[in-house]
């Protein structure tokens, strides 16, 4: 299983960036797929999750209103579009995969996803 996550960068505060995470070896419309992220120095967080079919999406409470995640179960592809990013949302963020096909607030718990990519690094400056 591969899950490759790619579309991090510097951006300045207010500025948008999308991520991409790409997964391979795995049925992927069995899987919940998850966005994390983890700051130096910091443990890593949820920041938004996405059942298998789309009909359901978690987000953290400070990423609200900002951050949206989707799916493109064609190509194997789960999506953060970010907007009005701040300072404080620089982390290497990770896309992660859960075998479950259930929705509810299991999504958006780290210890139950089973595969992890290897992360992008997101740099807001103020």
């Amino acid at each position: 299983v591969q899950l490759q996550a790619s579309g991090g960068g510097l951006v300045q505060a207010g500025g948008s960036l999308r991520l991409s995470c790409a997964a391979s070896g795995l049925a992927f419309s069995n899987f919940a797929m998850g966005w994390f992220r983890q700051a130096p120095g910091k443990e890593r967080d949820f920041v938004a999750a996405i059942n298998w079919n789309g009909g359901s999406t978690y987000s953290a409470d400070s990423v609200k209103g900002r951050f949206t995640i989707s799916r493109d179960n064609a190509k194997n592809t789960v999506y953060l579009q970010m907007n009005s990013l701040k300072p404080e949302d620089t982390a290497v963020y990770y896309c992660a995969a859960d075998f479950y096909l259930g929705g509810g607030p299991r999504i958006a718990t780290m210890k139950e996803y089973d595969y992890w990519g290897q992360g992008t690094q997101v740099t807001v400056s103020s």
